[in-house]
């Protein structure tokens, strides 16, 4: 993972002494004219990411289809309820694909476009929290792949999936605007393998966005996601 520091100015307390003693007889040196190099990722630090959500809160999400609006019950499931809040925040979602789109079933996303990002968040897991509520049409959850093994992907039903309460999947939320939008995301290129030819989320994950717009370029894309009434709508 690379990070980056800023260019120290060049000026040396030795310069500085010899340009006091001898006036003008040498001139100062000029600190360097380099752009300061570019600031690490905030997404690369997941540890920073760790506040505690309101009880119920909204994200907004802008996409290429419109927006959806999903509304949060931290009681429902408080775990993953503060991991979306952290998420949203930081920006994870902004420019992504919605990659896993499976009609009568649910469409999942959560795939960051930097492979970096999702080196970063791979092993993040969170522990499991109860099933309070039912994954019913509409119902928002975190994938996983076994028990305490959520990270960062999400899904939204679209039916009633009630056969998912018993697998640990634990809803946290609910489309409460745009489920026509949510509904429209395209869906041709089908499921994953091995029960498909769509997106393959492992190699999704090992090279984010360009796998994506270079083998599925109708996916459709989150284009931002901000909490309502936070600082995060602004990023």
């Amino acid at each position: 993972m690379n990070t980056f520091s800023r260019p120290a100015l060049a000026v040396t307390l030795a310069g500085a002494l010899t340009a006091g003693l001898f006036g003008c007889s040498r001139k100062p040196r000029k600190p360097s004219q380099e752009a300061p190099a570019e600031a690490p990722n905030p997404l690369f630090f997941p540890k920073r990411w760790n506040r505690t959500a309101p009880a119920v809160y909204r994200a907004h999400f802008a996409t290429s289809k419109g927006d959806f609006v999903i509304e949060v019950h931290r009681k429902w499931a408080p775990i993953g309820a503060d991991r979306f809040y952290n998420l949203v925040t930081a920006g994870y979602y902004d420019d992504t694909r919605i990659y896993r789109v499976v009609p009568g079933f649910m469409v999942q996303f959560g795939v960051n476009g930097d492979p970096r990002v999702n080196g970063a968040w791979y092993q993040k897991y969170l522990p499991d929290d109860p099933v309070t509520e039912s994954n019913s049409r509409g119902r928002v959850a975190f994938a996983h792949g076994g028990p305490n093994s959520r990270t960062t992907e999400i899904f939204i039903s679209y039916k009633n999936n009630a056969k998912l309460d018993r697998k640990g999947f634990a809803p946290f939320g609910e489309v409460v605007e745009g489920m026509d939008v949510v509904d429209s995301f395209y869906g041709g290129y089908g499921d994953g393998p091995p029960r498909g030819e769509g997106p393959y989320g492992r190699r999704a994950l090992a090279l984010g966005n360009a796998y994506f717009d270079e083998n599925f370029p109708k996916l459709d894309r989150i284009t931002r996601a901000w909490i309502e009434g936070s600082d995060s709508a602004s990023h």
